[in-house]
C-alpha cells in the first residue's frame, strides 16, 4: 500500500491526502503557483501545483481530505510532489482515522467498560436512560470516535469515550468511599456528562469544530441530546433537573442558576472530571512553567 512514507522518487501517486497547509505564491515570472503541505499517518510531504494553480486551488480547502495525483521528484536534496491534479476527496473516500491521531487503549475493551459500568446503575428512570443511550448504534459509533477536545487532554480519536470511562470508574469508586451519594445519579451523570461531544466536532485533515459545536459548545449540545430521551424513557421531573443541574455544572457552577452547586452529586462530578482532565494533560503535555 502506498504511503507518504514507501514514497520515491520517480514514484506516480494517486492518493487521498490531508491538505495541512495551501499557500498561493508567485513565481519569478509572475506565474501563480500553489505551496502545499500533504500528509497522512506515516508523514507529510510538500507538494507544488505549477499548472493551472488557481483553478484547481478552488476545488479544496487547507484542513480538507483530497484526492492527489502527481509525481515524485527529488528537489534540493528533499522529496516533493510535482501535482497535476488536487480536489476535495469525496466523503467516503478514506476513514479520518487514516489521517488524526487515535486511542492507544483498546476501543473495544473501553466499550466494554462502559457497558460494565451502565450496569451499575439500579435506578430504574437512570438505566433505561442509559440503556437507550447505548442501543443507538449511531450515537455509539460517534461515541467512539469523538475526541475529548482538539488541543487538550484526550485530544485524539476515541478521547471521549477514554474519558468517559474513566470519570464512571472514578465515580462509582467515590460512590464505594461516599455512601451518602446517590450513586445512580452520579455514575449516570459521569457517564453521560460530556455526550455533546459527539455533535461538536468534524473530521478531516485535522479535528475541527462543527457550527453547533463552536456556536453552542458541547454542555448545551448534551443537555439538548438528554432531554428529549429523557422523555422518552419517562423519567420524572426530579431526576431530569437532577441529571441535567450535574451536565450543566460539570465544568463549576457559574454556568447553573443561582452560581452554585445543588446536589453534593454535580460537585463531585466536577471534581471528578477535572481530575480525569488535569492529570491526563499533565501526562500528555506537562505541568507547565
Amino acid at each position: 500500500m502506498q504511503t507518504v512514507a514507501t514514497l520515491r522518487p520517480g514514484d506516480a501517486i494517486d492518493l487521498v491526502l490531508a491538505c495541512a497547509r495551501k499557500d498561493r505564491l508567485l513565481a519569478k515570472s509572475g506565474t501563480p503557483y500553489l505551496a502545499l503541505e500533504l500528509r497522512d499517518r506515516s508523514g507529510s510531504i510538500p507538494g507544488r501545483v505549477f499548472r493551472d494553480a488557481d483553478r484547481l486551488a478552488a476545488g479544496f480547502d487547507r484542513g480538507d481530505l483530497v484526492r492527489v495525483t502527481g509525481r515524485v521528484e527529488r528537489f534540493r536534496d528533499e522529496l516533493q510532489l510535482d501535482v497535476h491534479r488536487i480536489a476535495r476527496a469525496a466523503a467516503d473516500a478514506a476513514d479520518p482515522a487514516s489521517f488524526l491521531p487515535v486511542a492507544y487503549r483498546d476501543l473495544d475493551e473501553l466499550d466494554g467498560f462502559l457497558e460494565h459500568l451502565a450496569g451499575e446503575v439500579h435506578d430504574t428512570g437512570y438505566r433505561a436512560l442509559l440503556q437507550q443511550l447505548l442501543g443507538d448504534a449511531e450515537l455509539r459509533a460517534q461515541w467512539r470516535r469523538a475526541p475529548c477536545t482538539r488541543g487538550g487532554h484526550h485530544a485524539y480519536l476515541g478521547g471521549l469515550l477514554e474519558h468517559t470511562v474513566a470519570v464512571g470508574t472514578l465515580a462509582l469508586e467515590t460512590c464505594q468511599l461516599h455512601v451518602r451519594l446517590n450513586s445512580d445519579l452520579l455514575l449516570c451523570a459521569a457517564l453521560v456528562h460530556d455526550l455533546g461531544k459527539t455533535r461538536e466536532f468534524t473530521y478531516g485533515a485535522d479535528i475541527g469544530l462543527s457550527d453547533a459545536g463552536r456556536l453552542l459548545g458541547h454542555v448545551e449540545l448534551g443537555l439538548r441530546l438528554l432531554e428529549p430521551r429523557m422523555a422518552q424513557v419517562g423519567l420524572d421531573e426530579g431526576r431530569r433537573l437532577a441529571l441535567a443541574h450535574c451536565v450543566l455544572t460539570h465544568h463549576g457552577p457559574d454556568a447553573a442558576p443561582g452560581r452554585r452547586f445543588a446536589s453534593a452529586e454535580a460537585l463531585a462530578l466536577h471534581r471528578i472530571n477535572a481530575l480525569d482532565a488535569t492529570v491526563k494533560g499533565a501526562l500528555e503535555h506537562g505541568l507547565g512553567p
